[in-house]
């Protein structure tokens, strides 16, 4: 159990390596837990896939309020790498509701995932309907990986 001072989110410490829309390092940056409850209220954005940077970004106008940056590991498969989201819209729904579309835009392209961010991790976990999208020779890191 966290206490006041030790959230149970994943901290990003380096998010230079993010891309160049997220706040830089010394800003540390705290993802949204993947919830899941299904009642959970969702804020509402768009999401952009900016291929050039790597990065699905949730944008409501023409504000950024959270990403989630990825590597092409191949022509069908992403490595989905970070979840942030900037401090001022966390708690809101957001990452968990970003990581379904991107999930979902994902499934539309027939790619596959290897996951290195653990907020995707926990969301495919408490998801199972997206656990096929796991390429099943590159999975990645942590409990996702595994198949029942």
């Amino acid at each position: 159990m966290t206490g006041p001072t030790e959230p149970n989110r994943s901290t990003i410490d380096d998010a230079d390596s993010a891309g160049p829309d997220l706040p830089t390092q010394g800003q540390a940056v705290v993802t949204d837990d993947a919830s899941d409850d299904p009642h959970a209220p969702a804020f509402d954005f768009d999401v952009v896939n900016d291929e050039r940077t790597g990065v699905y970004e949730a944008k409501v106008g023409g504000t950024d309020v959270a990403g989630l940056t990825y590597r092409a590991a191949s022509e069908n498969r992403l490595v989905l790498l970070a979840t942030s989201v900037f401090p001022e819209f966390r708690n809101q729904g957001i990452a968990t509701e970003l990581i379904r579309r991107v999930l979902d835009d994902v499934r539309a392209q027939r790619k596959t995932v290897t996951i290195t961010c653990p907020v995707v991790r926990t969301f495919i976990e408490h998801n199972s309907a997206y656990a096929d999208l796991i390429d099943p020779e590159h999975p990645g890191t942590g409990n996702a990986a595994h198949r029942s």
